[in-house]
Order: structure tokens, then sequence, then C-alpha cells
């Protein structure tokens, strides 16, 4: 499944270009594994193969960005995190949603051309 975005004026933001089952593509750049983007940076490589393998860390580590709002994409379909796990970032006062990777992309997108302060994630399959 390939899903392609239309690209906006981000004021500078990266953004997602195209979202496939194995690859997300952001501006001219393919990311083949899991990866954390926001409009200050990217966490390439980030350790999560699936929703399933999600521990604590993984989420101090997105949370540690200073972001508002983390989108996370758990692959073709969205997984449910346990409730623990959506507790702990917002304990620390940031707001969590789980979906799947397009939609992901797609929101991110959008909240991302308004200049909000937000984060997406994506788990991608182990190459």
């Amino acid at each position: 499944m390939t899903t392609t975005l239309v690209l906006d004026d981000a004021g500078g933001a990266p953004l997602v270009r195209s979202v496939r089952d194995d690859a997300v593509v952001v501006g001219d750049r393919e990311f083949p594994s899991s990866f954390a983007l926001w409009a200050e940076g990217v966490i390439e490589d980030w350790p999560v193969a699936s929703a399933a393998a999600i521990e604590a860390a993984h989420l101090d580590t997105l949370v540690a960005t200073g972001v508002d709002v983390i989108l996370l994409g758990t692959g073709r379909t969205r997984v449910q995190l346990a409730a623990a796990l959506m507790a702990r970032p917002l304990t620390r006062g940031v707001g969590l949603e789980v979906m799947a990777n397009d939609a992901a992309a797609r929101t991110y997108n959008v909240l991302a051309s308004e200049g909000r302060r937000v984060l997406v994630a994506f788990i991608l399959p182990a190459g």
C-alpha cells in the first residue's frame, strides 16, 4: 500500500511526502526503518520494530525532544498501546495519539503546517 500526500509549505518543517508499508518518504529522503521526525530533527533507526516492542524508554526518548504532541504510527493498522504506556507522556505534559502510519503522516503534516510542536514516529518492519 502506498499513500501519497500533497506537499504544502510548513514554514520550514520537514513534511512527509508518501507512506508505504516498508518505507516513509520525507522530502527527497526515504526512511526504510522506524524513525521519528519533528521540525528540529530526526531520530534515525528508532529501535522499535513493532508496537508490541515499545517500552517506556522509547517514549521517553520522544518526550525528551520537547514537543507538545507525539503522533505514533504503528504500521498499516492502528495498534493500541497498554494504558501505562499511553499515560507516560501525559504525566510529562505531552499528548500521545496512536494511529496507522498513513493517518499519522497526514495529521503530522497538518499540525506541522500550523506551526505546532509535533513529532511523528513511524514503526516500520525491520528490513
